[in-house]
């Protein structure tokens, strides 16, 4: 990515971020009008909250680990609750500026109004943690969503797909919570495991300082891992996070195609991201076509379900992507539903199976509110049998 082109995006998000920081701190400091002893604390504290995220990232760039993981960790937890502090904000102003033409407020508010904005505040503030505590839970329960799929093509006999994409291996990551998805995986005796990019966070350095590496050898399929390149392997490195997943059994397809003991093709893409960060455009799918003997059954792993209309006439019976984690937590499922043709889930369009996944593992937050983690089974079954 070009210097200038990310002191802008840098530029931007630190600019959203302070001014959605600032209007949470804003309200919140009137409401402890009736407690100005609390103000001081509060503000001292909140400036600790806010700054965490990006104290951890320059501790990280400084090779911290310890202190850089317990800010990143607060900071992480903050983001999320900026979200839903932002919002519970928003509707206060929009109840407000309606009580200003309308009175909407019951008496009890107007005789007691300190105490109900300091009561609404601690209020806010335990909703709030309980969703972070819920969301927190829910991100460490996957569930297994199994599909079967048809074809015209021959197939000697069934095919067994197991699929997990964005698992985020990093600074957040835990060896257990892992180790038990390898089991719960490999507990579905697939015939190959395919994970749809994003295995790895960002910096490869501390899924190494980690081991996390030992997990992916666990790993067991009758044909064996294969994997294709996220965004997020752009952003921390894509050639030492490529060179990490095939030291550690993993087969990274980049851009290409390849035959599965005659039963079946994978192609594999290169993130839709690759030219911006190497100024090098990944391979047109129809060029990968021609490169796939389209008689036996195709899959396709593309991370960003973007542009699925070129799929139309390619011969392919199951298209795979991740990236959206549908949002993650609710409300930015809304923003990912009108992006995406697909946020999540299956469709059957474009002459083919198309299947946008949640994801496994977290970016940012480590939670998830309104949907679960997933791991998907695919059955891929011949019309002839």
């Amino acid at each position: 990515m070009k210097t200038s082109a990310f002191i802008i995006f840098i530029s931007i998000v630190l600019a959203v971020y302070g001014s959605a920081n600032y209007y949470i701190y804003y309200h919140g400091r009137n409401a402890l009008a009736g407690a100005g002893f609390l103000r001081l604390p509060y503000t001292i504290l909140f400036l600790f909250l806010s700054l965490s995220y990006i104290a951890a990232r320059i501790l990280q760039g400084y090779g911290e680990s310890g202190l850089g993981k317990f800010f990143l960790v607060v900071g992480s937890f903050w983001m999320a609750a900026v979200v839903y502090f932002f919002l519970a904000c928003l509707i206060i102003d929009a109840v407000r500026g309606i009580n200003h033409f309308v009175t909407i407020y019951p008496a009890f508010i107007f005789m007691n109004y300190e105490k109900v904005k300091l009561g609404l505040f601690f209020g806010l503030i335990a909703i709030t943690a309980g969703i972070l505590t819920y969301g927190f839970i829910n991100a460490k329960h996957s569930v297994v969503n199994e599909y079967t799929i048809t074809t015209d093509k021959k197939l000697n006999a069934p095919l067994t797909i197991v699929m997990a994409s964005d698992i985020h291996l990093g600074p957040l990551s835990c060896g257990n919570w892992f180790d038990e998805q390898v089991e719960k995986i490999n507990s579905l005796n697939p015939d190959v495991i395919l994970l749809v990019g994003d295995v790895i966070d960002e910096d490869v350095k501390p899924v190494i300082e980690q081991n996390l590496g030992e997990h992916l050898l666990n790993l067991k399929s009758k044909y064996g891992v294969y994997a294709v390149t996220g965004n997020h392997e752009y952003i921390g490195g894509v050639e030492p996070a490529v060179k990490y997943l095939t030291e550690h059994g993993i087969k990274v397809l980049r851009d290409t195609a390849v035959t599965v003991d005659n039963r079946f093709c994978l192609i594999g893409r290169e993130d839709k991201d690759k030219p911006r960060f190497t100024g090098r455009e990944r391979k047109p799918l129809e060029e990968l076509i021609k490169e796939t003997d389209t008689s036996l059954p195709v899959v396709l792993m593309n991370h960003q379900p973007s542009n699925l209309s070129e799929l139309e006439g390619k011969n392919i019976d199951l298209s795979l992507s991740g990236h959206t984690h549908h949002g993650q937590f609710w409300p930015n499922s809304i923003v990912t539903s009108l992006i995406y043709e697909v946020s999540r889930g299956f469709l059957q369009k474009y002459g083919t199976n198309i299947y946008v996944s949640n994801g496994l593992g977290t970016w940012g937050p480590p939670i998830r509110v309104g949907n679960r983690p997933e791991i998907v089974r695919f059955i891929i079954k011949s019309k002839s049998n």
